[in-house]
């Protein structure tokens, strides 16, 4: 029986780094049914909104999404579609597996860290004002009333953070723990400044914590944290944060182990609902030039298979990206020593030499 899945090419290079990821599954016998849906660029072009509403129809219906990276307008315009789509369905577990690959051009080894970001509360909840609006200029008003100093030419955002949301990631993170043979979680947070939103979160996270005996628990300050991933990340390995310290913290590891290039990505929700992305951008400047780095859409695809039950499939492709990036023969620029090598190898053919290892 084949796996219907909603398939989601993206803008830029999208398309050609999610057909590279889709020929190297689909190379592993296990079978698919793509409803192939237009998000993006192309959707604003046709519909008048990045995000069709048939495309979330079509997600909730397969229960599962893999998505190309989609360009999102900075500062003005649409809000982001991987926002939107996170939020549009709950998807509030994103996770992001770090790991170093022998043959990776990068300052560390054995780095195996898991970032799981709570993915619909904190400031990227979408609750923001704009300045010289009647909103803020209320809330200043109300704020001032409460003896809180706030200038008139401010544009506000609100940091939400629940006691629901924050149980449920803290729960995600702690299981994925168990079910990977993880042996410790660790929760971040600016509990120190932000008392009553990132201290919730950290009094919720402890309390999580003494349900799962057999499994680590500690807690970091965020800033502290990010120094320590530098100085020795060997020492972490699942760490689970609210959202916009999640977002830097998944760049940050993916640094760690290479950069963006081999660094996957799922969001989950309830009732096993999922969408699997690359952590990068979508290049336009590199479209069509059959150039760039394919893997990290691969590695989402195995994250795909994972959590598919295809344990095996997953394995054989992690497995096979393993030796082609161990070999060092068939990768794009970005992987060699140097980024002009004249021995890089394009898109597909990164797909191809994966495939042969298969």
């Amino acid at each position: 029986m084949a796996y219907e899945i909603t398939l989601l090419p993206g803008d830029g290079i999208g398309p050609e780094v999610m057909q590279a990821a889709r020929r190297v599954i689909e190379a592993t016998g296990v079978k698919f049914d793509w409803d192939i849906q237009d998000v993006g660029e192309a959707a604003l072009a046709e519909h008048g909104t990045p995000l069709p509403d048939h495309v979330l129809d079509s997600i909730r219906r397969t229960g599962i999404g893999f998505k190309g990276p989609i360009t999102t307008p900075v500062g003005t315009g649409f809000r982001s579609v991987n926002v939107a789509i996170r939020k549009a369905l709950d998807l509030y577990a994103c996770v992001r597996p770090c790991k170093t690959y022998p043959g990776v051009r990068g300052r560390y080894e054995d780095v195996d860290i898991v970032v799981v970001r709570e993915n619909t509360e904190d400031l990227y909840a979408g609750i923001e004002f704009e300045k010289d609006s009647t909103e803020v200029r209320e809330l200043v008003q109300f704020l001032r009333d409460k003896d809180s100093v706030v200038r008139d030419d401010v544009g506000i955002s609100i940091k939400p953070i629940s006691v629901f949301g924050t149980e449920r990631i803290v729960r995600y993170a702690f299981d994925y723990a168990r079910e990977h043979g993880r042996k410790k979680v660790t929760a971040v947070h600016k509990a120190n400044i932000m008392k009553h939103s990132d201290g919730l979160f950290l009094a919720v996270a402890r309390e999580v914590a003494q349900e799962y005996s057999g499994i680590e628990f500690e807690d970091r300050i965020v800033d502290n944290m990010f120094m320590q991933l530098v100085q020795r990340p060997e020492e972490y390995d699942v760490l689970v944060l609210p959202n916009l310290y999640g977002d830097i913290a998944s760049d940050l590891c993916s640094g760690l182990v290479g950069g963006l290039g081999v660094a996957p990505g799922a969001n989950v929700g309830a009732d096993g609902m999922a969408v699997f992305e690359a952590i990068h951008g979508s290049a336009p400047r590199y479209t069509g030039q059959n150039r760039v780095n394919p893997i990290a859409c691969i590695l989402s695809g195995m994250l795909m298979l994972e959590h598919l039950g295809e344990k095996e499939a997953a394995r054989q492709v992690d497995e096979a990206v393993a030796a082609v990036i161990a070999e060092g023969k068939s990768v794009t620029y970005d992987m060699k020593p140097t980024r002009d090598d004249p021995t890089a190898v394009g898109t597909a053919q990164v797909a191809d030499a994966i495939i042969e290892k298969m």
